[in-house]
């Protein structure tokens, strides 16, 4: 049976799939509305950060605890060393280079000051409450998601989730810390990514198939991404999830099911289509400075046919690695020599754990580290 054939007849024997119309990936492990006391985790918090670690240091990791209200320092070498609480389920995380780091939580943006660790503000979405609904955890909850920050750092673009409908892209002014402009988008707005100029806002809506382009002055624009076709719309599990802006020329890339990576001009709309080797359902995608492209595997769709997790490593060129990873993960990032990568076992669907999987891109090696709990985005500080 084909891939098409199979997840045809998934979705037509499964009620309740992930990407069915409330946005689910599998089988429904919890109650996305459900936001009773029993079903919040949060995490310990450090009563004094300033006492609990040293000052943040280069090569620090700052992880966001979707699984808690916290966002969480991991020394790469030991794990955790402070929590912050941040906001309800934070999702998304950017770092500027003034030390501020920027959570997407379910009822605003957390601004984080790394240095003195602690959070100094939440700015609330202008979405309405009404629309959003209670902040609550789970894979469904409203608010924050994808987070990206201008390349001048004046400011922060998040994509909100509006439960049941499109999402919203808000723009916040860093300095002022007010909302400056919403723009509707695509359903459920996994991923935000910003031009290397500044000039355009690429919103990836995993339920709608598509990423919407938000220039800096004018209309935004629908591209349509669905390398296998919209078939099965909200049941299908072929929708895009996180996108790259590569440096060389600006094109967006996609991955999908480590068969296929969709190569996006955004200026143009139109796409092409690249073979990938890992034959695993994928998720978090990160790009190097040299065009090296980081793609997290999750794991099969179809046991009977596709790869376990993994961590694809994708030279320029083209050539591709594939390291094997010890379960779900969701998202990666690369440290600044560009020698490891850390993968998040947060993971936005049933099987998430709480650490990151620390690579080593020379030799291949992976090793587990606590971090947090239910880890989803992830910078280096």
């Amino acid at each position: 049976m084909n891939r098409r054939a199979f997840l045809g007849a998934l979705a037509v024997t499964t009620a309740a799939v992930a990407c069915t119309p409330s946005g689910q990936e599998e089988p429904r492990a919890e109650n996305p509305t459900d936001n009773r006391a029993g079903n919040r985790t949060r995490t310990p918090r450090t009563e004094n950060p300033r006492a609990a670690a040293p000052p943040t240091a280069g090569g620090l990791l700052l992880v966001t605890d979707f699984g808690a209200d916290s966002v969480t320092f991991v020394d790469p070498a030991t794990g955790p060393v402070a929590s912050v609480e941040a906001g309800t389920a934070p999702y998304g995380l950017a770092v500027g280079r003034d030390g501020r780091a920027w959570a997407a939580a379910a009822e605003g943006v957390a601004v984080i000051d790394t240095r003195a660790r602690r959070r100094s503000a939440l700015v609330p979405y202008r979405t309405s409450a009404a629309r959003l609904g209670p902040p609550t955890h789970g894979e469904y909850r409203g608010g924050g998601m994808g987070i990206a920050l201008s390349p001048d750092g004046r400011h922060v673009h998040v994509g909100v989730n509006v439960p049941g409908g499109n999402g919203v892209l808000e723009t916040v002014d860093t300095t002022t810390l007010r909302t400056t402009r919403t723009v509707p988008v695509g359903r459920r707005p996994f991923d935000v990514d910003v031009s290397r100029d500044g000039s355009e806002v690429y919103v990836t809506n995993h339920d709608s198939f598509d990423v919407t382009v938000v220039p800096a002055q004018g209309r935004p624009r629908r591209i349509e991404v669905a390398p296998y076709g919209t078939e099965g719309g909200l049941g299908s599990w072929l929708k895009p999830h996180y996108a790259a802006v590569r440096p060389s020329d600006g094109r967006l890339l996609l991955p999908f099911e480590g068969e296929k990576l969709v190569v996006v001009d955004p200026s143009t709309g139109r796409s092409t289509i690249e073979p990938m080797t890992a034959n695993t359902h994928q998720h978090g995608v990160a790009v190097t400075p040299d065009g090296t492209v980081l793609v997290v595997g999750t794991g099969p769709i179809d046991p009977a046919r596709d790869r376990g997790p993994s961590l694809t490593v994708r030279a320029p060129t083209g050539r591709e690695r594939v390291i094997s990873l010890d379960g779900p993960h969701e998202d990666v990032t690369v440290s600044r020599d560009g020698r490891t990568a850390y993968v998040t076992g947060g993971f936005t669907r049933d099987g998430h754990w709480d650490g990151i999987t620390v690579v080593d891109l020379r030799t291949g090696a992976t090793r587990r580290l606590p971090a947090g709990r239910r880890p989803l985005g992830i910078a280096v500080l």
